[in-house]
């Protein structure tokens, strides 16, 4: 069985002590690793390519800056938000909606394809 791989990027310390003791003995999830540093996260979720990213929950209304970014780049990827000192989390994910457009088989159907000009048909 293939684990979960998960890159917990919380702070303050405390927080990321409870998200780790919370996933850390669990045999099919795997924290490949640790960060305090939001600096750090980009570069790390490049590197190691977890499945999940657990980051903190700074305002429970706004989605974290970075979830928007990191999402564009890899989609396949979830992010848990967690701020324990207000109950709360957010769980974040990108869904990618496959179109299908019916295309003229000629030249100018091509092109206007090619330009976004062709007219949308469900199929």
């Amino acid at each position: 069985m293939q684990k979960i791989r998960v890159l917990v990027a919380n702070r303050p310390r405390l927080m990321r002590d409870l998200v780790l003791a919370t996933i850390g003995e669990q045999p099919d999830i795997e924290v490949v690793g640790e960060t305090k540093d939001e600096a750090e996260i980009t570069e790390l979720v490049e590197r190691l390519r977890p499945d999940y990213l657990i980051v903190a929950l700074d305002e429970p209304e706004i989605r974290p800056g970075l979830c928007g970014f990191l999402l564009g780049r890899y989609p396949q990827m979830k992010i848990l938000a967690v701020a324990p000192e207000r109950n709360s989390s957010i769980f974040y994910w990108a869904f990618v909606d496959i179109r299908t457009k019916r295309v003229e088989t000629s030249e100018l159907g091509i092109l206007n394809v090619l330009r976004s000009k062709a007219e949308l048909v469900e199929i």
